[in-house]
């Protein structure tokens, strides 16, 4: 692969999933990380349907999806009993290849995508500290803390990937705006039992109190996140024994054993930039937010793709190094909108206002029930969940509207035909569903843009796929280009303004 010129500092999911990228594109780069070895505690688990098709690129998803399980219902409840059941096995269906929510503990994530980049000749320098650093506009050059000393490394780029006490991000001396949630929590995995079934979500609502209940791993293994009650005020020597009684009672459990507890408070959080010349900032060291949706690990993923293609190319000698400037224009509006959408969320299901005790005395048990009754309703939810909605139609890389499908949205997924197969090959490439002509053919071949042709039918309609369109697709799966018809002369133009060069 030649000298790495990438530097990742943090090995969680989200460095893993950057370095796999560069990997796959054979991009050289180096990942280092104080830690002494991958995370034990399941912390997140939550895997989306956006993570499993940026996953399925990779060749991992099939292998992950084995290894966790599927969310098969949400139970809602409250003291008086059981609300509504929503069925979550298939409620994406339509919307992409995995319309699901899987469950895959992260430490355990951790380690397979740990194995994968073993397995891909690469390993991770664990007990290796980023001290810090300094750039210019030859490069950028880095100090590293190892148990036998220190040493310099150099390079082009350098990825903070490293948590939300970044020191990646101290170091570029980038603002982290935000706040605290005034509420403080516990999480507690343990072995329990209850009236339920095992890979079903259950979430409990009360009017000062509120606590989900989620499988872990194999039977009878789950985990317990809730409200501290107010009355415990600011204990720092709280264990689980003192919060049993109302946990057990709130969910109907029975706490055999418990394997990990910590109390913690909630950061709402979102980096002023996301780059400071050669170095970019990437998931929690860019945006922290609550849990609500389960949306925290999965938008780092989508981080770390959406940098890694743009690195690989621009390395490569694929694209003009201004390539890298829409990282920022893409990902930071997309932070900023998730955290304020899950705020909101968060304050209305645990907040002690007035609002948030209605919501959970009366809307949740009246309301909500009666909404999520309509399939049209829960597929609504799995598209904003799942995170298959995100778009960037405001990047400099959006370029044309057809329909009702605009440049920067996501491919949408055809079922039956399998138009997400060729995004394997992690490049860029045209769909075209109907027929291409002789001339988009022949400008294909010159540019080297391989063309990906299926039928126009009932299901590319549903999709909003318009006959004969012309859609370059960029290697994470969204959109660049379209224009009605082949339009050669404006996707000449898209190609040069970017600064791309053949493939």
């Amino acid at each position: 692969m030649g000298e790495p010129q990438v530097l990742i500092v943090g090995a969680g999911p989200t460095g893993l999933v950057l370095a796999l990228w560069l990997s796959k594109t054979g991009t050289p780069f180096r990942l280092i990380d104080r830690k002494a070895r991958p995370g034990e505690a399941s912390r997140a688990m939550a895997v989306q349907a956006r993570t499993l098709e940026f996953y399925r690129q990779l060749g991992l998803a099939d292998e992950v999806i084995a290894a966790g399980f599927r969310m098969d219902h949400l139970h809602l409840r409250n003291e008086s009993g059981e609300l509504v059941t929503v069925p979550l096995g298939e409620v994406g269906k339509g919307e992409s290849p995995y319309p699901f929510v899987l469950s895959f503990p992260q430490d355990d994530h951790e380690r397979f995508l740990t194995d994968h980049l073993r397995a891909a000749g690469h390993t991770i320098e664990w007990n290796t500290e980023l001290t810090g650093f300094t750039q210019n506009a030859e490069g950028v050059r880095a100090v590293l803390r190892k148990a036998g000393g220190e040493e310099t490394w150099a390079g082009s780029y350098l990825c903070g990937c490293d948590g939300a006490h970044s020191v990646v991000r101290h170091a570029a001396n980038i603002g982290f705006p935000g706040g605290t949630y005034d509420q403080r929590f516990y999480v507690a995995d343990a072995e329990a039992k209850g009236n339920w079934t095992t890979h079903d979500i259950n979430a409990h609502l009360a009017e000062k109190s509120f606590c989900l209940v989620f499988p872990v791993r194999t039977e009878g293994q789950f985990r317990f996140i809730g409200l501290v009650p107010e009355a415990l005020g600011d204990r720092e020597d709280i264990g689980f024994d003192d919060l049993r009684a109302g946990v057990e009672k709130v969910t109907g459990t029975q706490v055999t054993r418990v394997n990990w507890f910590a109390t913690y408070r909630i950061h709402h959080r979102v980096a002023d930039h996301f780059r400071e010349g050669r170095v970019f900032l990437v998931g929690d060291a860019g945006h922290v937010h609550s849990p609500a949706g389960g949306q925290g690990m999965n938008t780092g993923i989508g981080d770390a793709v959406n940098l890694a293609w743009k690195l690989a190319a621009v390395l490569g000698g694929k694209a003009a190094a201004s390539l890298l400037d829409s990282y920022e224009a893409e990902r930071l509006p997309f932070a900023r909108s998730l955290v304020a959408t899950t705020d909101r969320v968060f304050e209305a299901i645990v907040g002690r206002g007035f609002m948030a005790r209605m919501i959970r005395t009366v809307v949740a048990p009246y309301v909500l029930p009666f909404a999520l009754g309509f399939q049209a309703v829960r597929r609504a939810q799995f598209r904003l969940v799942s995170q298959t909605r995100i778009a960037y139609r405001e990047s400099p890389l959006s370029d044309g509207t057809v329909g009702g499908v605009h440049a920067g949205d996501r491919l949408p997924w055809v079922e039956g035909i399998d138009n997400f197969k060729p995004l394997e090959s992690l490049d860029w490439q045209i769909h075209v569903y109907g027929t291409p002509t002789a001339e988009l053919r022949e400008f294909a071949a010159k540019m080297k843009l391989p063309i990906h042709e299926w039928p126009w039918n009932e299901a590319t309609k549903h999709a909003g796929l318009e006959k004969d369109t012309v859609w370059l697709v960029r290697p994470d799966g969204h959109i660049g280009h379209t224009h009605q018809g082949p339009d050669l002369e404006g996707m000449r133009a898209y190609w040069e303004r970017l600064g791309f060069a053949g493939q």
